[in-house]
């Protein structure tokens, strides 16, 4: 047999295999046997858009690193037609590589009292459980800001697992409530994850919190750290565009890619083991073309783009996403202050160690430039490179290594290890 005809057979049977997806013991998404930092958008382009360049836009997306979609019923709630527009999309992203992440709306609450609704929900479950395009179940949205009882959305969870062990079922909170509310849910979902839109006018209007510059990411993802209580996966959800953005009387602010890298980053550094982008099918944060093709392509190639190309699955970055947390404990301190004052916690960062690497993922908040220097790395470290910064280098030695940090400025460094 050709490698060519046994590669197109294993895409075909790779195609039409019941997806199978879990979360491992390090809170590491794993789709059929493979982990992966999951990338998701909501919406995204329709079924068979198509790129401005005329490409497939599911492709496009496929090609860049991203994992899936929010699907499901847009406007409505579940009936016969909303199915055979799931059954689109499960068909496309299957055909693509990508995976649905299907909103539930209604079906995510179950009564007692409910047995039409449970009826459908049993038959949207079964429905798609064996498709190879499904990928997750997408409960309640934002149940805890709109009090919603935990109980019905716990029976609807129990339902889905009963028929379907094989799909995770997450819950996305909004950027309210307390940790000690919002860990109610838990026991409602296997990710829970949480919205945040930080670039608006004026600053900072989808957050209740003093912090109103973009490093309210980070706030949020510890946050929910500390809801998942190392029990469950953290996505966050990030900005595209928003309510706050796109209502009339508001004035239109999108994310730069310096923006929106720094928020991505901070939400990974901070613990996030997923990143889903927000508001891309929104017409009134598109130009005329791309509301014509049903997505915001511009944004795509000015900023989502250049970043899939740092975190996505095919990034020399992805290893170290889905990789545990290192045991290394470095620390660092301030060699010299730029201009300003210094608080400590501006500065974040983690350490993830696959067997080729170790990687140092750090990020600044607001506030003075600042020069630092990490210690307490292994000792046998040498030269570093500063990812996506080439061919820009840093050497360490005896475990330390110095950089600098300006306000919102990420680095990604990786540090070669002899297996």
């Amino acid at each position: 047999m050709s490698v060519c005809l046994f590669a197109a057979l294993y895409a075909t049977a790779a195609s039409t295999a019941p997806s199978v997806v879990t979360v491992n013991a390090d809170l590491v998404t794993v789709i059929g046997g493979e982990p992966v930092f999951p990338i998701g958008f909501t919406l995204g382009p329709p079924p068979d858009g198509k790129t401005p360049e005329g490409k497939d836009g599911l492709q496009e997306l496929a090609d860049a690193g991203a994992t899936f979609l929010r699907t499901g019923p847009v406007g409505g709630g579940w009936d016969e037609p909303a199915l055979e527009a799931e059954q689109r999309w499960q068909d496309a992203a299957a055909e693509h590589g990508l995976y649905c992440w299907v909103f539930l709306r209604e079906l995510g609450s179950i009564s007692p009292d409910q047995p039409q609704r449970e009826a459908l929900l049993r038959k949207v479950v079964t429905r798609f459980r064996n498709h190879p395009g499904l990928g997750f179940w997408k409960g309640e949205d934002e149940p805890a800001w709109g009090n919603k009882p935990v109980e019905p959305i716990r029976r609807a969870y129990e339902i889905i697992k009963e028929l379907d062990p094989n799909h995770p079922v997450q819950l996305t909170q909004a950027p309210r409530n307390t940790v000690e509310e919002l860990r109610a849910y838990n026991a409602a979902c296997d990710i829970t994850a949480c919205d945040i839109y930080p670039i608006s006018y004026p600053p900072g209007i989808h957050s209740d919190r003093p912090n109103k510059e973009i490093s309210m990411v980070g706030d949020y993802t510890r946050t929910m750290m500390e809801v998942a209580e190392g029990k469950l996966p953290v996505w966050m959800v990030l900005q595209i565009a928003f309510s706050g953005t796109v209502k009339p009387g508001k004035t239109l602010r999108l994310p730069t890619l310096a923006q929106e890298r720094f928020m991505a980053y901070q939400a990974i550094i901070n613990g996030a083991r997923g990143l889903v982008f927000f508001g891309g099918n929104l017409p009134q944060a598109m130009t005329p073309e791309d509301a014509a093709l049903g997505w915001n392509w511009r944004f795509w190639n000015r900023v989502l783009r250049p970043l899939m190309d740092e975190i996505g699955r095919h990034s020399p970055l992805h290893p170290a996403l889905v990789a545990p947390e290192s045991r290394a404990q470095p620390v660092f301190h301030v060699k010299q202050l730029f201009d300003g004052t210094w608080d400590p916690s501006q500065l974040e960062f983690c350490v993830r160690e696959t067997p080729d690497a170790l990687f140092l993922l750090a990020c600044k908040r607001e506030g003075a430039t600042v020069e630092v220097e990490f210690s307490g790395l292994p000792a046998d470290l040498g030269k570093g490179d500063v990812l996506y910064e080439e061919p820009r280098t840093v050497q360490a030695q005896d475990g330390r290594f110095t950089d600098w940090f300006g306000p919102f400025e990420v680095h990604v460094y990786r540090f070669a290890r002899a297996r």
